[in-house]
């Protein structure tokens, strides 16, 4: 919000605008504007920045970019500890396990990852719905190729519209996830590594 106002006063000025033209130009108080260029006022409206940046000549323009993961709820939360009961004891579940790039902020859901000697490592997605099964697709394959060391376990929750959302899903995802439901837990069961990618529906 600084370096905005700052960009905001530039132009003004640059306009030979004063506060209280730019103000009532564009609906505003002096002391609104006046405060904004002081970097003073932390929660504004997009119509009124698009409002202040169009009265000196400048576009605002605003765009969602992929930066990390959503919040995690309770349903997700939950289907995490489901599959952690069905861990074999000398198995070790980590959460919100980062990718290992500096300044990326994706994690996996969950990490498993075996007893030494032989020490084996599986990450988890969790997904409680399936929205979009292309974009998870596509999610999916990016994690995989920025973090490729080990099993990926897309678990998901047990219902009639996951289980469709499955089913309809390309070919690429059932190359990348080979493994199903039983042969997965059954491994997790016995605190051995399943040897393969695989979606769990739990």
């Amino acid at each position: 919000m600084r370096r905005l106002g700052a960009d905001h006063r530039i132009a003004r000025v640059g306009a030979g605008l004063s506060l209280r033209e730019a103000a009532a130009a564009s609906g505003s108080s002096r002391s609104q504007i006046w405060r904004f260029e002081r970097g003073e006022i932390d929660r504004v409206s997009i119509s009124d920045l698009g409002a202040w940046f169009s009265v000196v000549g400048l576009d605002l323009v605003a765009k969602a970019f992929p930066a990390g993961d959503p919040i995690r709820d309770r349903a997700q939360l939950a289907l995490l500890e489901r599959l952690r009961s069905r861990l074999h004891p000398t198995l070790r579940l980590r959460t919100e396990v980062p990718l290992p790039i500096e300044g990326d902020l994706r994690a996996w859901d969950a990490e498993i990852t075996g007893a030494k000697p032989n020490r084996w490592r599986a990450r988890v997605e969790a997904e409680t719905k399936i929205a979009d099964g292309q974009a998870l697709e596509r999610r999916l394959a990016l994690k995989l190729r920025d973090d490729p060391g080990g099993h990926l376990i897309l678990l998901v929750s047990d219902t009639r519209s996951n289980r469709a959302a499955l089913r309809s899903m390309g070919v690429g995802l059932r190359e990348l996830l080979p493994l199903e439901t039983r042969a997965i837990l059954t491994a997790l069961a016995a605190g051995r590594d399943p040897g393969m990618s695989g979606v769990v529906i739990l």
